[in-house]
């Protein structure tokens, strides 16, 4: 009944709003057609779900990279699924899943040895050997770590400095079986930091699209210090309560697309990053240029966040027709003393939303820090945001907007907002303060720091 509900719900928003025509990012990176074929089944591959496959998928990514046909090559999974460790992807090639197509994690260490040995005595039941995942280097925009001090798991399916990229198919599914790895950190028992589902570093010329993404053990998709990034026609899914399994984490990265996806995990469903207080800082590379379009889903924190590792600065970004259900937070702008940074030039609009606890949150004290040499004095600066039709029920507090008293928040704009409260709330629909900007045809009434008309020159285009 919620399905259809929510299905019907996101059929009245778009009407609501009108959308006249589609826009895509397609352009960004034009899909590429390669003329050579190989098939994980010519390296030995066994779609049982109990054969290890690493030997093949490293062997027929390795033909890939060292054969270097014109056009690249199409390494295609056919129906099945197939058991792996975590892999490197290379240059010029498609990872192809056909409907029915699963590749599927080994438990950490669990599955592999047992697989090995055939013995189900190797590990005890329950507990878990991280021996076999491969540890790398923390990201320099990060010094460590994002939970642990130290290195960092590789994500199950890696590039680095790679380009010309596609992981595609018939929406088959990369499953990253989670549950082990959220086991640990529900325990404490983690020795580094869990890997992301997929991560591509240094790279350019990107697509992801028409792929089940489910049961990360930590943030699903996140390309960082990366260009010309599309992921689009993906479904990501993770059980409500799994940790930090964000769906899409862009981090400081340029001209990137996130469009007519589904996601429905335990944490944000799209965030925005660029490092963390003084490593981003020091490292200082933005997230620029990035679009967020046609986004559907549910979660127990927010489905469009920007931060709060902002510290290389967040800028151009535009989100639009977004549909969210049963969610924590609808938009979250979340930043820190110590980040330093800036956030600026964001926009999102065409926004509808139903059973939210609050609508809108932006936020200076959200977030924790690496250690303790962050700088005190690192401020961030967050200007120019702008939220426009945005459109919601059953949401318990419209919105809480807290600027920084040493660095308000300037050039704040909400326009046409109806964010309809829950009966027997007794949430104050607004809370303010350390900002300036202005509001216009906002209900509930919006806080009295926007209602001032001599700022409404800072948000001059309401349309």
């Amino acid at each position: 009944m919620g399905y259809l509900w929510f299905s019907l719900s996101i059929f009245l928003c778009l009407s609501y709003f009108s959308v006249a025509e589609v826009v895509t990012c397609s352009g960004i990176v034009p899909m590429r057609y390669r003329n050579d074929k190989i098939s994980i089944t010519d390296f030995g591959g066994v779609g049982d779900g109990v054969t290890l496959n690493t030997k093949a998928f490293r062997e027929a990514i390795y033909r890939i990279e060292h054969l270097k046909r014109r056009g690249g090559t199409l390494l295609y999974i056919p129906p099945g699924v197939y058991v792996t460790e975590s892999f490197n992807l290379t240059s010029h090639m498609t990872l192809y899943l056909a409907k029915g197509a699963v590749i599927k994690a080994t438990s950490a260490g669990k599955e592999c040895d047992t697989l090995i040995s055939g013995s189900q005595s190797a590990i005890p039941d329950g507990s878990m050997d991280t021996r076999t995942w491969p540890l790398i280097a923390p990201l320099p925009s990060y010094g460590r770590g994002r939970e642990l001090p130290g290195g960092r798991y590789m994500s199950f399916i890696h590039g680095d400095g790679i380009q010309d990229v596609v992981i595609t198919g018939e929406n088959g599914t990369i499953d990253g079986q989670g549950d082990v790895w959220w086991n640990m950190w529900r325990q404490r028992t983690l020795q580094f930091t869990r890997p992301n589902l997929i991560e591509f570093m240094n790279s350019k010329n990107i697509i992801i699209s028409n792929v089940i993404f489910q049961n990360s053990p930590f943030w699903n998709i996140h390309p960082v210090y990366c260009s010309n990034v599309v992921v689009r026609y993906v479904t990501i899914l993770a059980p409500y309560d799994s940790p930090n399994t964000d769906g899409v984490d862009p981090d400081s990265s340029s001209n990137v697309c996130i469009e007519d996806s589904y996601i429905s995990t335990g944490d944000d469903l799209v965030a925005v990053k660029s490092g963390w207080d003084e490593y981003g800082i020091a490292y200082g590379r933005p997230s620029s240029g990035i679009t967020i379009r046609r986004v559907r889903g549910s979660s127990p924190f927010a489905g469009i966040v920007v931060g709060s590792e902002t510290s290389g600065g967040v800028e151009n970004v535009l989100a639009e027709h977004i549909n969210l259900y049963n969610m924590g937070i609808g938009i979250h702008i979340k930043t820190n003393i110590g980040r330093g940074g800036f956030i600026r030039n964001i926009t999102v609009s065409d926004v509808y939303m139903e059973k939210v606890r609050r609508g809108i949150k932006i936020a200076g004290d959200v977030g924790d820090h690496p250690d303790d040499k962050y700088n005190q004095n690192a401020l961030p600066v967050v200007k120019g945001i702008t939220l426009k039709d945005i459109w919601g029920l059953q949401v318990q507090q419209a919105g809480v907007i807290l600027g920084l008293k040493n660095a308000p928040f300037t050039g704040i704009c909400l326009s046409n907002i109806n964010l309809h409260g829950m009966t027997g709330s007794r949430s104050p629909p607004w809370k303010c303060s350390d900002i300036s900007g202005a509001a216009h045809l906002v209900s509930p009434l919006q806080c009295s720091e926007l209602s001032s008309a001599q700022q409404a020159s800072t948000c001059s285009n309401y349309s």
